[in-house]
């Protein structure tokens, strides 16, 4: 019997779904419509009596303290209501709650073989025609995963899919290169003409058209997003020419550094280096934007969950202890009707990615420790989602391989439609009606499914069940299977595969990217153990297959042959694409006119700026203490809500050794020049981990390149020269690159033309520290130490949080000294290591002015400084010195009796004493004896910088 569930709060009790859509109503002037009642929905069906329904009720679904569970008979429910719409997943869409749910129940004793589950919102103010629709789809939900009932109190019955037929599907290819094309656009398979025509000749040898299936995976395999085209192209940019462009620049700096504490570089799913005498670390950064433009939640959700699992598929598996995020939205001042159509408003875009990465990092039990968030008219229509993971493993546990006669295993969730097309989704522009052609693309995660299936992943590496192991990434089965079997062969029978609901395809089950699975080579005789350990703690395996010594990937269902692949073709068969590329540098500004800003307005404008101000509202979502490693989380100071540059973990409990992880980007310097911006971006991560005791001598780096299209040779020029800065700065630094990964195609088409993201680059560096009680934060401590400038400063303001406040580029980029900053960050680890920094801070946005701020704000104290003896000073005006970001520069907060030995310290680098830290909680500024350029209050400031985001996320109106 179907049983319908109301779950209510009590009278004076708020619920919190309904203060939040309160608060998004008054923020798009529809207060009129309030005050809202939310109430979750579920309905579920079984073998189950009221007796039962209302134990279920009570006890699984409702709080009975603050909440009231109404249980009807699903034909009793009251479903009509003019004041109501409910929301509730669409047929195929995973809603994680369900199988919480099932398991709950099944504790209590009970079978459910119906769940379905919503909310209903209830507006008992002033409504209009059209209004319950309009705001379910501006704020309650999201279309492309959601069902808006408008005018509805109650849940719908569930959904029956209809059981799959097999038929075996032949796909002909036409002789035409129109038929070629339009073959590839109606399959969604995103190849190229080339790219067709040599699947044509491929299959004419063989006498024989391919199958739906093959087609499937060979646009997988060869996807942008997988086989990193571009940047294994050949490309020629005036007199040069590259063979490999990757290999070229970024490998090549890593192979050429060499260095010996690298274990894994750019041949697994992360890179792996040493970390002590038992454990390695391994880290990816991986890119999540075309799902998360479409449905922000669950695109930047599944993001962190697949980066997760990339650490577990790493060698033969690494515990995740870290995570880290990086967000690129418009900005959040733009109004409503000025959105171009099919795009969600930045601020919607950055509550959805926010909520995602909470809600699976905190579940999971991993702390996300780093971040940055940026904001650009740009990104509006393709925004960003970084989403990064760091992982402990153990020694000599870095290689795996699947030998001939192991056993294919699946292990974690089940296969659904979510994500089907999501590689080659990721290889092509966003456009006005993505989300209705692509939304099948998206997936909703559910991180309790993954971290059961981490717990036993973990224990069965520990039994050595396994050989290898991978993830189930984008193209799923097919990119997981094919990537083991590569070198060997593997026979598949997708019928065994569990499913999440019946009705799906043999194509649907093998290319869907359905989250939390992973696959494992097991040799025969430890299936049962494997099978034993899954069962104890309640996730599923099914064995698939096994790998062979054929050289060929063959798929089958219930014993038919849907698929006979030459592995070597699959994986070797892709033409080589070459590519022209040119660039040239922006036409550069008028002079005449420009006034700027008071330094005093200008700093209190940048401190509230979204760009510079407080991302407390964001950091204090994530957990940071969750298995009790983080030493210097992201918010630092006297009450804890200081920007910190870096975070330091310690994964091993016991130990005093970690890891500093930091983060670079500069998108803005990029329209000036790629090629200071990447070295720029580079030399800011490292800074981040530098000033908080990280060893450059022992720091890596990752790449994450989010371009536009790079078939137009100018983005492609851009790209160039980009991965040449990351290769010249690496080299200059010493720090080899172990891991990457490229997003491109990142522009958004309108009937007026394609909007292109600013060209972003974003680094890792992840740093030994030697000594995690060897560290320091950028707060000031104590009233009388001395402030230390170290690195010179030059009139860099093009690019910058300063020209952008008055509306301007500007010309002259921040470039990295690559000869004297590998100096001055070795000269700034050993004063840290030493002991004689009490405080310590990189100069980024907003400049030393910023800086300073910073560090007085954090620390609850004042300083007072003379820019008279900021090296490099002596030619310039007062705004370059205040605001200019030229990069390798630091401020230290020393004893004053120390000077000397610091001083000695920091011998053959620019370095001065510039001023002191003050009781008297002002940031003041002299430029000469008498002329003063600052004097701010530092309570002020600190509220200027608290609002500046925050305005936004609690209410500010986007219309």
């Amino acid at each position: 019997m179907l049983w319908h569930f109301e779950i209510s709060p009590r009278e004076n009790f708020e619920s919190a779904a309904s203060h939040d859509v309160e608060r998004h109503l008054a923020a798009l002037g529809w207060r009129r419509m309030g005050p809202v009642e939310a109430r979750r929905l579920y309905l579920l069906g079984g073998d189950i009596d009221e007796e039962d329904a209302r134990r279920l009720g009570a006890r699984l679904l409702s709080d009975e303290v603050v909440e009231t569970c109404r249980v009807d008979a699903f034909d009793a429910v009251p479903s009509d209501d003019p004041r109501s719409v409910t929301i509730t997943r669409k047929a195929g869409v995973m809603e994680p709650a369900e199988e919480s749910i099932r398991r709950g129940a099944a504790r209590l004793g009970l079978e459910l073989d119906e769940i379905r589950t919503g909310t209903c919102f209830r507006f008992l103010g002033d409504l209009e025609e059209g209004d319950l629709e309009t705001v379910a789809r501006r704020l309650l939900a999201n279309d492309v995963v959601d069902e808006i009932l408008p005018g509805r109190r109650g849940l719908p019955l569930p959904h029956h899919p209809e059981p799959y037929r097999f038929r075996r599907i032949v796909v002909p290819l036409p002789d035409t290169d129109e038929g070629l094309l339009e073959l590839s656009r109606s399959m969604g398979l995103s190849l190229n003409l080339e790219e067709m025509r040599t699947v044509r000749g491929h299959f004419a040898k063989m006498g024989r058209d391919p199958t739906d299936v093959e087609l499937e995976t060979l646009a997988q395999t060869w996807s942008e997003h997988c086989k990193h085209k571009t940047f294994t192209a050949r490309v020629t940019m005036g007199e040069r020419r590259y063979e490999n462009l990757l290999k070229e620049t970024v490998f090549e700096a890593t192979r050429s550094l060499n260095k010996d504490w690298c274990v894994s570089v750019f041949k697994d799913n992360a890179g792996i280096v040493r970390f002590d005498d038992d454990f390695d670390l391994c880290i990816k950064v991986e890119t999540h934007n075309h799902p998360s433009a479409i449905e922000p939640y669950g695109g930047a959700g599944t993001g962190l969950g697949g980066v997760i699992r990339d650490i577990l598929g790493t060698g033969q598996g690494g515990k995740p202890v870290a995570n880290l995020d990086v967000f690129c939205v418009g900005r959040p001042d733009v109004s409503a009707h000025n959105l171009p159509a099919g795009v969600h408003h930045p601020l919607r875009i950055l509550e959805g990615v926010v909520a995602g990465v909470r809600d699976y990092g905190n579940r999971m039990g991993i702390p996300t420790v780093s971040g940055a968030v940026l904001f650009d008219e740009r990104y509006t229509g393709n925004p960003l989602v970084f989403c990064g993971t760091v992982g402990l493993i153990p020694r000599g546990m870095s290689e795996g391989e699947a030998r001939p006669g192991d056993l294919i295993v699946a292990l974690g969730g089940r296969t659904g439609r979510d994500g089907i097309h999501g590689a080659t989704f990721s290889s092509r522009e966003l456009h006005e009606e993505s989300e209705s052609v692509d939304g099948g693309a998206v997936q909703i995660g559910n991180a309790i499914t993954e971290k059961r299936m981490m717990d036993v992943l973990l224990a069965a590496r520990d039994r050595h069940l396994f050989r290898a192991v991978t993830d189930c990434g984008a193209g799923g089965f097919s990119s997981a299977v094919g990537e083991m079997a590569e070198h060997i062969g593997a026979d598949v029978e997708l019928s065994r595969a569990p499913l999440k609901y019946p009705g799906l395809s043999y194509a649907e089950i093998w290319i869907s990217e359905a989250q939390e699975r992973m696959v494992l080579a097991v040799p025969p005789e430890h299936l049962d153990e494997l099978k034993a350990l899954c069962d104890s703690e309640d996730v599923e395996s099914s064995v698939l297959g096994t790998f062979t010594d054929t050289s060929r990937l063959r798929l089958f269902y219930e014993g038919e042959s849907v698929a006979d692949m030459d592995m070597d073709f699959l994986h070797n068969g892709l033409p080589r694409p070459s590519r022209e590329a040119t660039w040239s540098p922006p036409p550069q500004e008028p002079r005449e006119g420009f006034e700027s800003r008071q330094p005093s307005d200008a700093l209190a404008a940048l401190l509230e700026e979204p760009n510079l101000a407080s991302k407390e509202w964001i950091i204090r979502q994530y957990d940071h203490e969750v298995q009790a490693g983080s030493c210097i989380k992201p918010l630092v100071g006297a009450r804890s809500d200081g920007p910190g540059d870096g975070s330091v973990v310690a994964p091993r409990l016991g130990s005093t050794k970690g890891f500093a992880l930091g983060l670079g980007v500069q998108p803005w310097i990029a329209d000036l020049d790629p090629y200071l911006a990447s070295t720029a971006a580079l030399d800011e991560a490292v800074r981040n981990v530098v000033a908080v005791g990280g060893d450059p001598e022992h720091t890596c780096l990752l790449d994450n390149f989010s371009w536009g299209n790079t078939a137009k040779p100018d983005r492609l020029g851009a790209l160039v020269l980009a991965a040449e800065g990351l290769k010249d700065a690496a080299l200059a630094m010493g720090m080899p690159f172990v891991s990457g990964k490229d997003s491109l195609n990142n522009e958004y088409a309108t009937r007026d033309g394609s909007i292109c993201i600013p060209h972003t680059v974003v680094v890792t560096a992840l740093s030994l520290v030697h000594d995690v009680e060897r560290t320091t934060t950028m707060d000031l401590k104590k009233a009388g130490n001395r402030l230390i400038l170290v690195g010179p400063t030059r009139d860099e303001r093009g690019g910058s949080a300063w020209m952008r406040l008055h509306g301007r580029r500007g010309d002259l980029a921040p470039h990295v000294d690559l000869k004297l900053a590998p100096k001055i960050h070795a000269a700034i680890h050993r004063v840290i290591r030493a002991g004689y920094a009490e405080s310590c801070h990189d100069l980024s946005d907003g400049g030393l002015a910023a800086a300073l701020a910073e560090m007085a704000l954090a620390g609850d104290l004042g300083l007072e400084v003379e820019l008279e003896c900021v090296p490099g000073s002596e030619e310039l005006e007062t705004d370059a010195i205040l605001f200019s970001e030229t990069p390798s520069r630091y401020v230290l907060e020393i004893a004053a009796s120390q000077w000397d030995d610091v001083r000695s310290i920091l011998d053959g680098v620019p370095a001065a004493d510039i001023g002191a830290v003050t009781a008297s909680k002002r940031v003041r500024a002299t430029h000469g004896k008498d002329t003063v350029v600052l004097d701010e209050d530092v309570d002020e400031l600190a509220a200027r910088f608290r609002s500046g985001l925050t305005r936004y996320m609690e209410g500010e109106s986007r219309d």
